[in-house]
């Protein structure tokens, strides 16, 4: 025989120690995440780490505005949910099949499932929805406000997960290059590196690498960028080269054995950091875009994915097509050179002459995790 269910009481009719218990250890979790949050920015400020200062209050600020977003579904869910539409607008550009027979008879307060063989019962948690008594539907019920607020939080989870994992990766790879640039001050160095050494271009190892039968085409010239990208994308001599030329082109001489570049790309990569922590109203309105387009018949699941590692393999083959480009660049200067290649780099060689936009459009992808919480929330 089915158990017979009482309705949920309220605040009135609560247990005062259970009212305090659940306020207090509320109140002491968000106390200690701040503390910690606040301990975490004294130990960046005393490392010198002003980007990473900035990035964290862009956090905190993101994460207040999805608060505040929060707050707002939750005092407009009663006027949001007492909107009604017609029944035939309120069917269209679901993201599930509509079907399900238990919608027709109302509220239940049980719900049957059957896991391992074994029937479970638990309490639903859906409301009533009062437009059905008027012959139409909700434009959002309440129970799909409180989903929304399940998103948002794991959106926020997960935002911030994934940019503290790029930083991560990022300072992952760059510990390769410290050992490149303790090279650079030995004296081996400077001796097979000699100022005043004389070589064909084609001869260096940066000329050996990037100048050969398949960069004089386009076509070839992406296609080999596009592998590889997978296969050490950053090698040893790109890295050389690369010093070399921002030594050459920003310092005074003698620089080559007192410069830290390797320190100077992990600035700018906290920099940067700074700018992709962030969610720009582009983003937000892509979000938006794909919160629609996850309809049930789009299959945006399927094809969705395939634009983000496009734009990912797009960005990785562009990034080496540069590389490449710039000893191109070093072969039109003359097929001799004194020294270490010196490569010029300049904003011409980004698209619409735009290195920024390669960072835009990294962000963008980051910011994918949104439609996949998304998806699994409502899986």
């Amino acid at each position: 025989m089915a158990e017979e269910y009482e309705k949920e009481r309220t605040l009135e009719y609560t247990s005062t120690w259970a009212v305090a218990i659940v306020c207090f250890v509320i109140l002491a979790i968000s106390i200690l995440l701040e503390h910690a949050i606040h301990l975490f920015e004294k130990f960046l400020k005393r490392k010198r780490r002003v980007a990473l200062v900035e990035a964290l209050e862009k956090v905190k600020s993101e994460l207040m505005l999805l608060g505040f977003i929060s707050l707002l579904l939750t005092v407009l869910q009663g006027p949001i949910s007492n909107i009604c539409v017609p029944r035939k607008v309120a069917s269209s550009w679901l993201p599930c099949k509509e079907g399900l027979e238990a919608k027709k008879s109302g509220r239940r307060l049980l719900e049957f499932s059957e896991f391992g063989g074994v029937i479970r019962r638990s309490l639903a948690t859906k409301g009533y929805d009062n437009c059905t008594g008027k012959g139409e539907y909700a434009f959002v019920t309440a129970y799909g406000i409180h989903q929304l607020h399940i998103f948002i939080f794991v959106l926020a989870i997960f935002h911030v997960l994934y940019c503290l994992t790029t930083l991560a990766l990022g300072n992952i790879k760059m510990r390769r290059w410290e050992a490149w640039e303790k090279e650079t001050k030995t004296h081996e160095y400077k001796y097979f590196n000699d100022p005043e050494r004389f070589r064909y271009t084609r001869e260096t190892s940066f000329g050996q690498r990037h100048l050969s039968f398949w960069s004089r085409w386009k076509i070839s010239v992406w296609i080999v960028c596009f592998f590889r990208q997978f296969f050490g994308s950053v090698t040893k001599v790109d890295y050389l080269t690369l010093r070399h030329g921002f030594i050459k082109a920003h310092l005074p001489p003698g620089s080559e054995t007192k410069f830290d570049f390797q320190d100077y790309i992990q600035r700018s990569l906290e920099d940067d950091f700074k700018v992709v922590v962030g969610i720009s109203p582009i983003i937000w309105f892509s979000a938006v875009l794909f919160l629609l387009t996850n309809s049930h018949g789009w299959r945006s699941y399927i094809w969705l994915p395939f634009i983000t590692l496009f734009i990912v393999l797009l960005v990785g083959t562009k990034l080496q097509v540069i590389i490449t480009k710039l000893g191109l660049r070093i072969q039109e200067r003359g097929n001799i050179v004194q020294g270490i290649p010196v490569v010029q780099p300049g904003d011409e060689l980004f698209w619409f002459g735009r290195p920024r936009l390669l960072l835009l459009l990294i962000h963008f992808v980051l910011f994918q995790v949104l439609r996949t919480s998304f998806n699994i929330h409502l899986g």
